[in-house]
């Protein structure tokens, strides 16, 4: 759970709204959503599961922390109750936000923070109004919100340099790069800068210069990728050579007097420019939906992130496991269940080998996240191991029975085979499809750890007591035929 947040509220369940919900979501907030469209939970909803897609290619094999609870609000007030951080997501004019904020400060908690996510309103006018002023500012993040972490955090007139410091916190806890912009103005950093690229793309369209595909592929082909890692001044800096950022600048002075942008000299806005510009796009992304294109660009961005993380550089220091980030409560669990479900889901596209079926490294990771739950559910989950102790797998054996196709449902039954004070012998079967056939059996042994210590130590009581309600819900079921059997072939 984020430091300090335990509650969110957005209010405006769109393409930036249904983002903050997800973002919220994976830090371990709840959240309550506020939209009178009647098919906002449906958008969000759609949001939040591109979001679950990203984050198994984010954090392949590892439990991703408990997620927070969303729910659906009649109205303003209601959904602000008890909110630590409120985000406002709604359309961009001004009276509307002046409303909506209206009706926020009227209810907010006596705590909380408002973020609006407006892409070029000053603070200063949607607040001018409104009640709890002081703790409004602007919160402006990029789309996709779950994955790119930068939030440019602009206050107004009114707002507190006590709220601003509040809000640095809340944002980078929750996974963000914020960035305090210290001066209002219109459009902030970074929509200005894209307002300048985009006004001279403009302008190399309608002069028939270039084509959208081909300023697209210059951009992605290149300036972008030096763009994602470096920024504007690095990039330059690293043209200066061994003659360091002077060299540079005082190279290229000269050519700030040359007339090569037109930044104010911008098209006329015809319908005939319209068309052109989209017949161009429709060539270049050759028949390619919308989803179709959301899901290639947070394939791409989280491999971006991948990499940046290992180097530790830009992006990438930004981001915050979700295990990190989890409520210190562990999660809830019927350990009486039987037979007990310790994972479901289905067969997600990236998880695909060559024949289109479910890869065998990803059975494992299944199986891991089959025996986080059950820890979790006995209370040795990630605050637990904040407190430097945690489960250990020593021995592993897969049997790989059936195959799975992508986009089939799968599910797994876990049996806990026997355990003492320092050991746990668990056998995981996986079921799926439409028969629901046995697709897999994992069989698990798992040493309890002091990490400080770096050997093994006898568990908690709290802890082993959750075991053995598990072991007495199971007293009695058949041992399976598989525990214990090992690879072989029979000797001719």
């Amino acid at each position: 759970m984020a430091k300090g947040i335990s509650k969110a509220a957005v209010i405006g369940g769109g393409v930036i709204g249904g983002g903050w919900v997800a973002r919220l979501m994976t830090a371990g907030c709840d959240v309550t959503v506020f939209d009178p469209h009647p098919k906002a939970a449906d958008y969000v909803n759609d949001v939040i599961a591109r979001n679950e897609a990203a984050m198994l290619r984010l954090w392949p094999g590892q439990t991703t922390g408990a997620r927070g609870q969303v729910r659906y609000a009649n109205t303003i007030g209601e959904a602000v109750e008890g909110a630590d951080l409120v985000q406002e997501s709604v359309p961009e004019r001004i009276e509307l936000k002046k409303t909506i904020h209206q009706e926020i400060g009227e209810a907010l908690a006596d705590h909380a923070i408002i973020g609006s996510s407006t892409s070029g309103l000053l603070p200063s006018d949607i607040q001018r109004d409104m009640p709890n002023a002081d703790r409004m500012m602007v919160a402006h993040p990029y789309n996709p919100v779950y994955l790119l972490p930068v939030v440019e955090i602009v206050g107004g007139e009114k707002t507190s340099a006590e709220a601003i410091a509040t809000a640095m916190d809340i944002y980078a806890a929750i996974g963000m790069k914020p960035v305090h912009i210290k001066k209002e103005i219109d459009a902030f950093v970074g929509d200005r800068l894209l307002e300048a690229m985009w006004r001279e793309s403009l302008w190399l369209v309608d002069e028939g210069i270039a084509t959208a595909g081909e300023i697209d592929d210059i951009v992605r082909y290149g300036l972008g990728m030096r763009y994602a890692q470096m920024g504007q001044f690095m990039t330059y800096r690293l043209g200066g050579g061994d003659g360091g950022f002077r060299h540079f600048l005082e190279q290229f002075e000269p050519s700030l007097k040359w007339p090569w942008t037109k930044l104010m000299d911008v098209p006329e806005w015809t319908e005939e420019l319209v068309d052109k510009i989209v017949s161009q796009s429709d060539d270049h992304v050759a028949g390619l939906s919308v989803k179709e294109l959301e899901t290639k660009r947070d394939n791409n961005l989280v491999d971006f992130l991948k990499v940046l993380r290992r180097n530790q550089w830009g992006a990438g220091t930004a981001l915050k496991n979700p295990a990190d980030m989890a409520p210190a409560t562990e999660d809830s669990m019927a350990l009486d269940a039987n037979p007990l479900i310790t994972w479901q889901g289905h067969v997600h596209e990236d998880w695909a080998d060559y024949n289109n079926h479910m890869t065998e490294f990803r059975y494992l990771e299944v199986f891991s996240m089959a025996t986080d739950k059950v820890l979790f559910g006995c209370g040795a989950g990630p605050a637990y191991v904040k407190e430097g102790f945690s489960f250990y797998t020593v021995e592993t054996h897969i049997r790989h029975i059936d195959e799975i196709a992508i986009g089939e449902p799968i599910h797994v039954e876990t049996r806990l085979i026997n355990h003492d004070a320092k050991k746990l012998h668990l056998f995981h079967e996986m079921y799926g499809g439409a028969d629901n056939r046995l697709l897999a059996s994992g069989e698990h042994m798992l040493l309890h750890v002091d990490m400080k210590a770096g050997r093994a130590c006898p568990m908690p009581e709290q802890i082993s007591a959750g075991f053995d309600t598990i072991a007495k819900a199971q007293d009695g079921l058949a041992m399976p035929e598989a525990v214990g059997s090992a690879i072989g072939m029979k000797r001719k």
